[in-house]
């Protein structure tokens, strides 16, 4: 277990020390970001359901279902709990997307694969279409304020997006048991995905690495909405729906999943609605450095 944290650690720093030297960062931060998001993640998650045996297509219905629970839950939190938290109103939103929202796609994916076996790639990606809808209607109205309805209007095309429609297909190729993929479909596609995890983690390595230290050492709220995000919210998502009847190796994954450092699309979405960055980032970063020590820790209570 630790030997897997580790390992995942290791290439964060070194994608942190490529940052100092300047190997990474900037613009090629961007376009490598995009790449992940839009090719080596979708067919992380396609070659999840074409190699192997083919997950268990009686887990989908399941996994929507407990997914839908768990953003119901933290919706509540998100608009309710960061009152007691931040100290200027203005952050209220803020502080409510890094409760709500974790890195899935970044961090979730790999760490899945690395605890779970490849195939559980696809049990994260139909966890993660719930996830995806939530952060670009509740996680952009969080951010822009509930006032700005016109900014925080949900764009139809997030639906379609690739690594959507990579979720979609997934789940098709499973719920219709389809075997037999030819070799020169899934083996491409195993090896574009196996980029996604290093290419990922060496990305928040570098992100790191461009951060003033004032954002290293975060302030009260920080580390409230870190320990929340981490550990509580986490813990009270797995025993709610544990309590709800879902199967345990269905709640382990989702409450694995949902345990993931703050994502990153929020500072993404505070950049496109000029709202302040500071804290977004400040909680990223500490939450990343945390998550190195809280996922093997949660990961041995599941297991």
């Amino acid at each position: 277990m630790y030997t897997v944290m580790i390992t995942l650690f290791a290439i964060v720093v070194v994608g942190y020390v490529a940052g100092k030297l300047g190997y990474l960062g900037g613009d090629f931060d961007r376009q490598l970001s995009r790449l992940v998001i839009n090719i080596t993640c979708p067919a992380l998650i396609l070659s999840s359901a074409m190699t192997g045996e083919l997950p268990d297509r009686q887990l989908i219905l399941p996994l929507l279902a407990i997914s839908a629970v768990t953003y119901v839950l933290l919706t509540a939190v998100a608009f309710l709990l960061p009152r007691y938290l931040s100290r200027k109103r203005e952050d209220d939103g803020v502080v409510g997307f890094a409760l709500m929202f974790g890195n899935v796609g970044f961090m979730g994916y790999p760490v899945v694969a690395s605890l779970f076996g490849h195939e559980a790639v696809f049990y994260a990606a139909v966890l993660n279409v719930v996830n995806t809808f939530a952060v670009f209607t509740i996680g952009t109205i969080l951010i822009t304020g509930r006032d700005e309805i016109e900014g925080s209007r949900f764009q139809k095309k997030v639906l379609y997006s690739t690594p959507m429609l990579s979720a979609y297909l997934s789940m098709l190729i499973v719920a219709l048991q389809v075997e037999g993929i030819p070799e020169f479909v899934s083996q491409p596609l195993t090896l574009i995905g196996q980029i996604t995890v290093p290419a990922a983690l060496l990305i928040i390595g570098s992100s790191m690495s461009q951060l003033p230290l004032r954002a290293m050492l975060g302030n009260r709220t920080v580390y409230a909405a870190t320990a929340l995000r981490l550990t509580v919210l986490p813990l009270a998502v797995h025993f709610l729906c544990r309590a709800l009847g879902f199967s345990p190796f269905v709640v382990n994954i989702n409450t694995l999943v949902i345990a993931m450092p703050v994502a990153t699309y929020g500072t993404i979405l505070c950049l496109k609605y000029n709202r302040d960055t500071t804290f977004i980032t400040e909680t990223t970063f500490i939450s990343t450095l945390l998550s190195m020590l809280t996922i093997p820790l949660l990961a041995i209570f599941l297991l």
